[in-house]
């Protein structure tokens, strides 16, 4: 049976387990059951914590949100120059997906997110926020002359949040194998050549 725990460490506790239900279980199939079976409590005592289970679904995306902002900030915080931290935005989202798996499936549950305005509210605003700081990037990269300045940085911002997308995609359907982190910068590195400006490109 789980021990006597602070109410804000079992809120954590919880969370936690709801996190990684939600990558075996599925977000749509997760009954707080499940949870309190996993932790070894009562379903009354998770609604002790979290009333409904939107409530739960909700601390979970600030949880989530939390993390991400400060992965971001961090990631940037350490690179030098607009391409740098492009690279590192990129690199810090595969690295929250590689340790937490089920966070693509959660992200853009539509089903999670028709019934909980407050989750969609949160997600909508997480996703916003991660856009923006690319678009930043891009276009302190095309002022700086690295970037092609006849391509729209929100379409290029667009065009590397699916690519984080669909190579997180292949990971899970590949069960997994190889990093992603690496086969993702490998094909930001391939996206990125696209795009640069020819004055920018390596040559032989």
């Amino acid at each position: 049976m789980a021990g006597r725990q602070s109410a804000e460490d079992r809120k954590a506790q919880i969370v936690a387990e709801m996190l990684r239900l939600a990558d075996e279980i599925g977000p749509d199939r997760l009954s707080t059951t499940d949870i309190a079976r996993a932790i070894g409590l009562s379903q009354p005592a998770i609604f002790r914590h979290f009333p409904t289970k939107g409530d739960l679904w909700r601390a979970v995306a600030n949880d989530i949100a939390d993390r991400l902002q400060a992965d971001w900030a961090a990631a940037e915080a350490g690179a030098r120059g607009p391409q740098a931290r492009l690279r590192a935005l990129i690199g810090a989202q595969l690295t929250a997906i590689s340790g937490t798996p089920a966070l693509p499936s959660i992200l853009f549950s539509r089903e999670l997110q028709v019934d909980n305005q407050g989750l969609r509210d949160v997600i909508r605003g997480l996703l916003s926020a991660f856009q923006g700081r690319l678009v930043a990037a891009i276009r302190d990269s095309q002022t700086t002359g690295q970037l092609r300045r006849d391509v729209s940085p929100e379409d290029v911002a667009i065009l590397l949040t699916s690519l984080v997308q669909g190579v997180a995609i292949r990971w899970t359907l590949g069960a997994r194998s190889g990093s992603l982190v690496q086969e993702g910068l490998r094909l930001f590195e391939v996206q990125m050549a696209l795009v640069r400006a020819p004055q920018d490109m390596p040559h032989d």
